[in-house]
């Protein structure tokens, strides 16, 4: 199981990226995905995940109305589309997927066995 983030840089505020996560491994249609994010000396916390047939889709107060989340099966790929960057934004994200996650529990990081690498996101002027 293998999964590989990318898309992270160094952006304004209020200026957008596009995270990408590949997966490879295990068959990705079945398993739930989320994004997390780690800034210094805070805990890992749950950006925006979303089930794997449900349809459950979760957003963190804080990113709700500015980040979008995607799964495209077909690629093995899930995106966190983010807009409207703030420098309270900035952190590592992480992308994590696990075939039984509860729904309640969706967004928390515990919940997910594999996770990617990381990739840093700044926002600076």
């Amino acid at each position: 199981v293998q999964l590989q983030a990318s898309g992270g840089g160094l952006v304004q505020p209020g200026g957008s990226l596009r995270l990408s996560c590949v997966a490879s491994g295990f068959n990705f249609d079945q398993y739930a995905v989320g994004w997390f994010r780690q800034a210094p000396g805070k805990d890992r916390e749950g950006i925006s995940c979303m089930s794997n047939r449900e349809g459950v889709t979760y957003y963190r107060d804080s990113v709700k109305g500015r980040f979008t989340i995607s799964r495209d099966n077909a690629k093995n790929t899930v995106y966190l589309q983010m807009n409207s960057l703030t420098p309270n934004d900035t952190a590592v994200y992480y992308c994590a997927a696990d075939r039984q996650v509860i729904n309640s529990a969706i967004s928390r990081p515990d919940s997910y066995d594999y996770w990617g690498q990381g990739t840093l996101v700044t926002v600076s002027s």
